[in-house]
């Protein structure tokens, strides 16, 4: 493949290449590009979100590229300002180490982790941790206060009068200079990560090297619009199982479904109009929940989720989303718990819990406890709430009375919507 031909591969689905002729000429120098990406793991599950990213730096691999993930373990500690409101709270080396054995799983499923001239995982404590003194004020004195508070989640919170803790103005270096041990030709992120990868570009040349090229994909928001978030329950994690995720993107709002099809999806803009005009809202989702759900359920990801990918599922393309039988089991085993739930029914697969006999009192237990040690509330508050609002079900029965207490002498079917089950069972 040309320069120009990798690049306008490159191109698509980029917000912004900075500078585009830089990349262009390290395209055309034939030399492997290092591409780096870094993730903080403050929270243990990789979303498709994150996706959007890694799917792009599976194209430089495909294109014989090295991608190198970095861990950001050290940083995760700090916390990235980056579109906060207030400061994150830090979390211990340890707690940063655990969720990251999570994370290096998870990127396996999209990016090809087997080639070790294509993919290296390093953690930033190698070089952070010891740090000196001296180093931190070399790379402090790159930027200007004034410099820092142009950053919009900076300028808004001190406008505002939120606190901005020092160790923040820290962050962008630390990543910065993440750069530098590994010699990073590219650094990709999200629109959010604009000025930190801008300041890793002042940090290489600091110290002596060629500057990294920075490329910003668009950022994926919850199926609602808002920030995606376990909490908004907007949240699809690439290890899901495929039922949850086949259910997620058919409950993504109307207005985002396009977003969703340009930034999960390789159709092209042609297709993704012919799915939504044709297909109609249900039949588009029903492609996109195929199409995504198929390709999470397998251990690595195909090259191309594309009208190629949907028809080696087994569903017609022609069809455009209205009913057909696929071949694909794990996606028709999807497809069918999601119209069984969505025409009322309880699903004969679902996640089980066991409940151990210290937690009942005389055989029962209060309904409220029950389905928060059932991960179905967060708390017992919450789900005395929910019963008040007739949101949850026993055994396929309303719920109305938050002070009830359950026999737990068979296995007994929790319910919160119509779409969320946990089977409990006694030990």
């Amino acid at each position: 493949m040309t320069a120009e031909e990798a690049l306008r591969l490159l191109r698509i689905g980029a917000v912004e290449i900075i500078p585009q002729e830089d990349l262009f000429k390290k395209l055309q120098s034939e030399k492997k590009l290092t591409v780096k990406l870094g993730l903080d793991p403050t929270r243990p599950d990789i979303h498709i979100g994150h996706a959007v990213v890694l799917r792009k730096m599976r194209q430089f691999q495909e294109l014989g590229h090295k991608v190198v993930l970095i861990i950001g373990d050290f940083t995760a500690m700090i916390g990235d300002p980056s579109g906060r409101s207030k400061t994150r709270p830090p979390l211990t080396l340890e707690e940063t180490r655990a969720n990251a054995k999570s994370y290096v799983e998870q990127v396996g499923k999209i990016l090809i982790t087997s080639d070790k001239e294509r993919f290296e995982l390093r953690y930033n404590s190698e070089w952070l941790e010891n740090l000196g003194f001296k180093e931190v004020i070399k790379l402090t004195s790159l930027l200007t206060v004034a410099q820092m508070l142009e950053r919009e989640d900076f300028k808004k919170r001190y406008s505002e009068g939120v606190p901005i803790s020092i160790h923040e103005f820290l962050y962008p270096f630390a990543q910065g200079y993440d750069s530098v041990p590994i010699a990073c030709d590219v650094e990709m992120g999200g629109t959010d990560q604009k000025f930190n990868l801008l300041v890793g570009r002042e940090v290489q040349e600091a110290y002596g090297l060629e500057k990294q090229v920075a490329f910003i994909m668009p950022l994926l928001v919850g199926g609602d619009g808002q920030k995606m978030s376990k909490s908004l329950d907007n949240y699809i994690g690439i290890t899901e199982e495929p039922s949850e995720v086949f259910r997620k993107l058919m409950k993504i709002e109307d207005p985002y479904l396009q977003t969703y099809f340009e930034l999960c999806t390789d159709l092209t803009p042609e297709e993704i109009k012919e799915v939504m005009e044709k297909g109609g809202p249900v039949g588009a989702h029903r492609v996109l929940a195929r199409l995504v759900a198929g390709a999470y359920a397998q251990e690595l990801i195909p090259s191309r989720l594309d009208k190629a990918f949907y028809q080696s599922l087994g569903y017609s393309w022609d069809a455009h989303g209205h009913d057909q039988e696929g071949t694909a089991p794990v996606v028709q085993q999807a497809e069918a718990r999601y119209y069984e739930i969505a025409h009322g029914g309880i699903p004969n697969e679902m996640p089980e819990v066991t409940l151990h006999p210290g937690e009942l009192h005389e055989g029962k237990i209060a309904i409220a406890r029950l389905f928060t040690l059932a991960g179905l509330t967060a708390s017992n508050g919450e789900a005395r709430r929910l019963i008040e609002q007739k949101g949850l079900r026993l055994d396929g029965e309303v719920l109305f009375d938050p002070k009830m207490e359950v026999a737990l002498d068979r296995p007994r079917v929790l319910q919160r919507g119509k779409d969320r089950f946990v089977r409990v069972v006694p030990d």
